[in-house]
């Protein structure tokens, strides 16, 4: 198994990144690792901060998520700042806030959607700058009237993708629709060709 660093601290993206690269022979660690200003005005630009800063403190391969919930009636809103868009608060206020923010939008206007993307460098070889990998996955979906199931994260419990909020579905059902399950099926391909051209 090759070690990879996965620049967050998030257990619940562990979780996801190793159930779906462990077949690539990867093995997902965690660090304590320099906080990054995410600075970037763009998910690819905040994935990359994130994963460079990670393989430049621990020498090693490093993946970056960076994803957020963009809600159509709020022009683009959370976007790039999801994770802290209401301050430091926990994921039930938050969520809690932006549904009020929502409260007189009617249902067909209540169209959102979550990106992901991510990032991995590789350590410099001493002469030239490391390679990078990138992948975007994106799902569509609805912002619902009240938070539904038990499951996920962050946003999970309000953002439907069909019949189901994403906090309502299993591990594997996520996994086959959700905005991190496409861009790291993606960014899966991306690396095993990487791995045959490189053999590694």
């Amino acid at each position: 198994m090759q070690k990879f660093i996965l620049a967050t601290h998030n257990a619940h993206k562990v979780e996801e990144f190793s159930r779906i690269l462990a077949p690539l022979g990867v093995e997902v660690c965690t660090a304590d690792l320099p906080e990054v200003d995410e600075t970037g005005a763009t998910f690819e630009e905040n994935a990359y901060l994130k994963a460079a800063s990670a393989c430049e403190a621990t020498g090693l391969p490093a993946i970056a998520d960076d994803s957020g919930l963009c809600v159509h009636a709020l022009n683009g809103e959370p976007g790039v700042h999801s994770a802290r868009w209401a301050g430091d608060v926990s994921d039930k206020v938050r969520n809690r806030l932006l549904l009020e923010r929502l409260k007189e939008v009617p249902e067909a206007d209540r169209l959102a959607k979550f990106v992901s993307v991510i990032c991995c460098v590789f350590p410099s070889d001493g002469e030239r700058p490391g390679d990078i990998l990138t992948a975007r996955g994106e799902c569509e979906g609805a912002i619902a009237f009240a938070p539904a199931g038990e499951d996920g994260f962050g946003y999970d419990p309000i953002f439907l993708c069909g019949e189901k909020t994403y906090a309502e579905m299993t591990g594997a059902e996520k996994d086959a629709v959700s905005h991190r399950g496409r861009a790291l099926r993606r960014f899966c391909a991306q690396l095993e060709q990487y791995q045959k051209t490189h053999q590694i």
